[in-house]
């Protein structure tokens, strides 16, 4: 939720911030704002909806002198309402200071009233304001010192970038539990809370721990924390743009369905040692003997990787045979949790921003509890709070529902699971099979996708229905549970996910012929029992999609429409059987009129609670 991108350097900082911004779009926002210092003033820009639309020729007709400083921001409205006024920059009250601020400040309330006792004056209802009046309060001529002062006294979470007329040339920035990055280009500096949105104009940059204030121009920077002076390491991005665009289809999200294939190969490559029948996990930064010691396995996550989590939980008790509870990262935080000796955490999230995600970390982490991250972003919250875990590999992902990034999980905790169970009581001649299979997995992903026309079928007959039901068993249940949020989040289609067995406690009592329902029926010891569930849709005049693995009959009768996986272990089924519930919900929600890239309400990256 929520973009910064900040400028200073030769090029018209204009055309910089508008693409830098565009770029932003896919963190979900509903409005947007620029600052530019021209000379000695602040000149701002600030507009309720998209910023797509804005050409670069509407900007210099809004400002109409070249800037080579400024700041921009996407706005999600969290305190107030997306109008103009509560939209970023915000500023102190002699228009010296502009700021922009990803997060919450928890106690603005109280901040606020002490402010306007001081004779401040607001002009938002936001909570982002109070920031702009406190460094105003705090500021006596060193920027840095009155940053160190304000971070002392706010309560929450901030990524922050300052421009000041009182300093031309420079841009300030602090960041605690929101992300801020600093890019290093040649005579050109950057601020933002995204690498993808700089990252064709650089690749080199630093990532700021929490508590940490950088300030740049445009050919150096500082950086500093509470107590002083810290030392950074610039770092390579390992994308590049041509990654952020997409490549000839309609859709972002439709391009990273399609590069599932490779995504996947990503997951394991460089992974897999035959030698030993397992797999090299090298940040894992734990131990043979603390790996063996392990009991049981608490997985955080919210949304998709919560999905994610309950495949882990399947995975880790059939190949490592250890007790294994998956739960929601929103709940844990807040809850007097009980976490016995040898439990290994695992936080699981794409952007490895997840606000909730990022605090059950920090409160596991505060029990003494080992806790390891997966997630796709190198350098993200997560992974540095973590310091140990692995990396998906998937590549940027921008279409705010997650696709690639939720089959590379699942795979990755496959990984995991392999890993741990070859140190307990999985045979040589099993973990060789399971590493085969993975092996195999692009593949039968590709030879999936290729089918992909089919599920467009099936959704021109559909798609008029407002009401879905999923359902499947063990393995198959998360994924029902994640082929009803697709259809949620992107068609905006009631859809409903559950274990097929459940269907005769309730459930059952919605059954029409006006709500399709989608059975994951692929090959297993239990087929038979999700039968007759179908049988009993079926009854009631049900219509039934079904998923299936290839050559098996066994639905032909019951099915009104059917699609087909290829076979592979039952542990690997799911990362192939939820591709064509993506396909499926992408389909509905393009013949719906939706859109699908940025559905309403959503964010890419649930930066706050």
């Amino acid at each position: 939720m929520c973009g910064i991108i900040a400028y200073v350097g030769s090029k018209d900082a204009r055309s910089v911030l508008l693409e830098g911004l565009k770029r932003l779009e896919y963190r979900g926002y509903d409005s947007w704002g620029l600052v530019f210092l021209n000379e000695e003033r602040l000149v701002s820009l600030k507009r309720v909806g998209k910023i797509s639309q804005v050409g670069s020729d509407a900007l210099e007709d809004e400002f109409s002198f070249s800037p080579h400083i400024g700041v921009g921001h996407t706005r999600w409205a969290t305190h107030g309402a997306p109008n103009e006024t509560n939209a970023h920059p915000h500023f102190d009250c002699h228009h010296q200071l502009g700021i922009v601020h990803n997060g919450i400040i928890e106690n603005y309330l109280p901040l606020k009233k002490e402010l306007e006792k001081q004779g401040h004056v607001f002009q938002s209802e936001t909570d982002s304001e109070v920031i702009a009046h406190l460094l105003e309060e705090c500021y006596s001529g060193d920027m840095v010192d009155a940053l160190r002062q304000i971070m002392l006294r706010l309560v929450g979470t901030f990524g922050l970038t300052v421009i000041s007329s009182l300093h031309p040339g420079m841009l300030y920035g602090a960041r605690r539990g929101s992300p801020l990055i600093v890019g290093v280009g040649d005579g050109e500096m950057f601020l933002t809370s995204d690498v993808g949105a700089i990252v064709s104009h650089t690749r080199q940059v630093i990532y700021l721990e929490d508590n940490e204030i950088v300030s740049i121009s445009s050919d150096s920077f500082s950086t500093s924390n509470l107590n002083g002076m810290v030392k950074k390491k610039i770092e390579e991005v390992t994308f590049d743009a041509v990654s952020l665009n997409r490549g000839g289809y309609d859709h972002f999200m439709l391009k990273e369905i399609f590069e599932q294939p490779e995504s996947l190969y990503n997951a394991f490559r460089g992974r897999l040692d035959y030698q030993m029948a397992t797999v090299k996990l090298g940040g894992l930064d734990l131990t043979f003997s603390e790996l063996q010691e392990v009991q049981r396995i608490k997985i955080l996550a919210c949304g998709t990787a919560w999905h994610a989590g309950l495949v882990g939980k399947y995975l880790f008790e059939d190949l490592a045979g250890i007790w294994t509870d998956v739960e929601y990262a929103s709940e844990f935080r807040y809850r007097n949790f009980v976490l016995p000796d040898k439990t290994l955490v695992l936080a699981i999230s794409q952007s490895g921003e997840t606000a909730d995600t990022l605090a059950a970390v920090s409160e596991a982490k505060q029990k003494g509890v080992k806790v390891l991250g997966i997630c796709n972003v190198v350098g993200s919250s997560i992974a540095r709070q973590c310091r140990r875990g692995v990396y998906l590999h998937a590549g940027p992902e921008i279409g705010v529902a997650s696709t690639k990034a939720f089959t590379s999980q699942v795979l990755v905790l496959t990984l995991l699971a392999l890993y741990l169970g070859r140190q307990r009581n999985l045979s040589r001649r099993q973990g060789l099979v399971t590493l085969n299979a993975i092996e195999a997995l692009p593949e039968l992903a590709r030879r999936t996708l290729k089918k992909a026309y089919l599920l467009e079928e099936i959704a021109q007959a559909t798609y008029a229905h407002t009401n879905f039901l999923y359902i499947g068993r063990e393995y198959q249940y998360p994924i029902a549970l994640e082929g009803a949020l697709k259809l949620k989040e992107i068609s905006y289609v009631h859809a409903e996910g559950l274990p097929a067995a459940e269907l005769k406690h309730g459930i059952i009592a919605l059954i029409d012929e006006q709500m399709p329902t989608v059975v994951l029926a692929p090959e297993s010891p239990i087929l038979d029992k999700t039968k007759s569930n179908v049988a009993e849709i079926r009854a009631r005049q049900g219509r039934i999609i079904s998923v299936i693995t290839e050559a098996n009959r066994e639905m032909d009768d019951l099915s009104d429409f059917k699609f087909s996986i290829p076979r592979t272990t039952e542990f690997l089924t799911p990362i192939l059987s939820v591709i064509p519930l993506q396909l499926l919900a992408y389909y509905i929600a393009v013949l719906r009129g939706c859109d699908v890239d940025k559905p309403r309400n959503l964010a890419k990256s649930v930066t706050v609670e």
